[in-house]
């Protein structure tokens, strides 16, 4: 086999890895993977929000995941570690899967779109934006297109400061994509350096398992998976005004 087709074929299992990745982890939500080869057999580094779902009780979780890599994706002594992401509203993986699960459950686009964008520029992000395409509404085919903040789009700026991610989710209405870039104030470069104001300091209230006070966005975050994230997120989205129902205050 050439060289060619052994690139095309290592990079279509890792699609395959990838998506099915998304899936068996998805309530510890699952970012990117890392996969190198070393002596001792395939390293696989996972990026996830809550890294004790994938290990386990008793690494049964690791133990599983160890044998599906080894036996369906061919990976040879496949040595899994587990990273924890600091901030989840700052992966583009992380989001799409979060805004494709509130679409699932029947959250209009619009809103969830809103909501996204919101979430992603209130914990530090440059800029973003965030695509949605297919049958939104009706039969035909449409997109959106939202921005918020500052985002390169082309040239060395985007390629160092800019994530993306896609994913597809299936709907009542028909298939529909959805395509967010970030980009990162960590990875920031001088000509795009923004005047900030100064945080407001953040509310405190009771957290229910400790009894300490914390800070509420801390308390917030402490749900146990993604399902737990998606439900909390649901509730908050209903205050959220779209513009259909600005619109309609001012007819």
């Amino acid at each position: 086999m050439s060289a060619v087709k052994n690139v095309i074929k290592d990079n279509y299992n890792m699609m395959l890895l990838k998506d099915y990745l998304r899936v068996a982890i998805k309530d510890a939500g699952f970012s990117h993977a890392e996969i190198s080869k070393t002596p001792m057999g395939t390293r696989v580094v996972l990026h996830v929000t809550r890294p004790g779902i994938v290990i386990g009780r008793k690494g049964s979780g690791i133990r599983e995941l160890t044998e599906k890599l080894a036996t369906d994706f061919k990976l040879k002594n496949p040595q899994i570690a587990v990273e924890e992401i600091a901030k989840p509203e700052l992966s583009p993986s992380v989001m799409c899967n979060r805004m494709a699960s509130h679409l699932e459950r029947g959250t209009a686009f619009r809103r969830a779109t809103m909501w996204t964008l919101k979430q992603i520029m209130e914990n530090g992000a440059m800029g973003v934006q965030i695509t949605i395409s297919g049958k939104l509404r009706g039969d035909r085919s449409a997109f959106e297109k939202h921005t918020a903040g500052i985002l390169p789009r082309a040239g060395h700026h985007a390629e160092v400061i800019v994530d993306e991610d896609i994913v597809h989710v299936r709907t009542a209405m028909g298939l529909i994509g959805i395509r967010i870039r970030i980009a990162i104030n960590e990875k920031n470069i001088p000509e795009f350096e923004l005047k900030t104001q100064k945080p407001k300091k953040a509310k405190q209230v009771k957290d229910t398992d400790s009894g300490k006070m914390r800070d509420e966005t801390e308390v917030e975050r402490k749900a146990r998976t993604e399902s737990e994230q998606i439900a909390i997120e649901e509730e908050k989205m209903k205050e959220l005004e779209t513009l259909e129902e600005e619109e309609a205050k001012l007819l």
